[in-house]
């Protein structure tokens, strides 16, 4: 099913006058979506039906993603008719996705260009796509702005939102941590390696619901925490998949890095190695999706430092749950973790 994206300029151009182009990518929506798991979910030959992933405590299953063209919808359109936020009742595919990955809209439009077939680079799989910086020009398109530290000025206020997930308020201040009284969001900074803002990530306090500031740096390019390995000289690291799960470990004295969902790519890899950081110990979430992102991070990091391996108990699906719902001593638990042991075999 093709779905179309807009990007600025005929063939990708990036002139900032250029009109707007369509471009018709063939994105496999129901292989995307079959990437997450659903919960009570039911499959209809046109769309999708589940309980929203957008609000905490929905048990009904409203939620739908067309899969199929409709009378009156394109595959890839959503909605939640739950919704109190009408920002979030309904929207497009690549809004749907860059949610669910926890990247921004502009890396899923840039993966859809790069692994499907579309009009912009063609279909030939001989040819593979040599992608250019892409400027949007649909309502996902991020405005440029530069990104100053005293951009988080009007976020000086606090919520009670972390402080009831077992976020410490020294780890709050540690990190930058603010409050959108407009937008009822907590905000979470993004830092780049050298203390520059990077990004930052909008987090509802009433439902699941997030997002990042337009014109940041990808997610894709950064590692939650790095900064403060590199300021302070680590030399040990958690490494888990959220932002929180990486709090509630500093709460408890243990420094931890995010990888802000489950993609590990080069670049996060490479912001970890460059680091002083000599021993990490991977933490992973209780799903398929973490067990696939510990064998990523393992593989990448084990030739360059020491990596352990530490398991979450089944009955908590991450760290923060497991912090927040257990006596949990958090220090032992991290000490227990094995070392992964790695081995080079030669063909001969």
């Amino acid at each position: 099913m093709s779905i179309t994206l807009y990007i600025r300029g005929p063939n990708g151009s990036n002139a900032p006058s250029a009109e707007p182009t369509e471009v018709l990518v063939e994105v496999d929506i129901i292989a995307e979506l079959e990437r997450f798991t659903w919960t009570k979910p039911t499959w209809l030959p046109d769309r999708l039906i589940a309980v929203s992933p957008f609000r905490h405590g929905d048990r009904q299953p409203s939620f739908y993603v067309y899969t199929e063209d409709t009378a009156s919808a394109k595959a890839g359109d959503w909605g939640d008719p739950g919704a109190e936020d009408s920002e979030w009742a309904r929207g497009g595919f690549v809004k749907l996705i860059a949610f669910l990955d926890n990247v921004t809209p502009t890396e899923v439009i840039e993966r859809f260009l790069a692994e499907y077939p579309n009009d912009l680079y063609g279909q030939n799989p001989d040819e593979p796509p040599s992608l250019k910086p892409l400027k949007l020009s649909s309502a996902d398109k991020p405005t440029p702005v530069t990104l100053g530290m005293r951009l988080l000025d009007e976020y000086r206020f606090r919520s009670p939102y972390l402080g009831s997930r077992g976020i410490s308020e020294s780890v709050q201040r540690l990190m930058s941590i603010g409050y959108d009284k407009r937008r009822s969001a907590v905000t979470i900074p993004w830092v780049n390696a050298d203390n520059s803002l990077a990004n930052v990530k909008y987090r509802r306090i009433d439902t699941k619901v997030f997002w990042y500031m337009r014109g940041g740096r990808p997610i894709r390019d950064l590692v939650y925490g790095i900064n403060i390995a590199y300021e302070r000289r680590l030399t040990k690291a958690a490494v888990v998949e959220s932002e929180i799960d990486a709090m509630t470990l500093m709460s408890a004295g243990i420094f931890a890095i995010a990888t802000g969902g489950t993609s590990f790519t080069e670049a996060k890899r490479d912001l970890i190695i460059r680091s002083r950081i000599e021993e990490v110990t991977v933490i992973r979430d209780n799903d398929g999706a973490g067990r696939k992102w510990q064998r990523k991070v393992i593989s990448e990091l084990s030739p360059f430092v020491r990596v352990k391996v530490a398991t979450v108990p089944s009955r908590y699906k991450d760290v923060n749950e497991m912090g927040t719902s257990a006596k949990v001593k958090f220090p032992s638990f991290v000490e227990r973790a094995r070392t992964v042991y790695t081995v080079k075999i030669a063909l001969v």
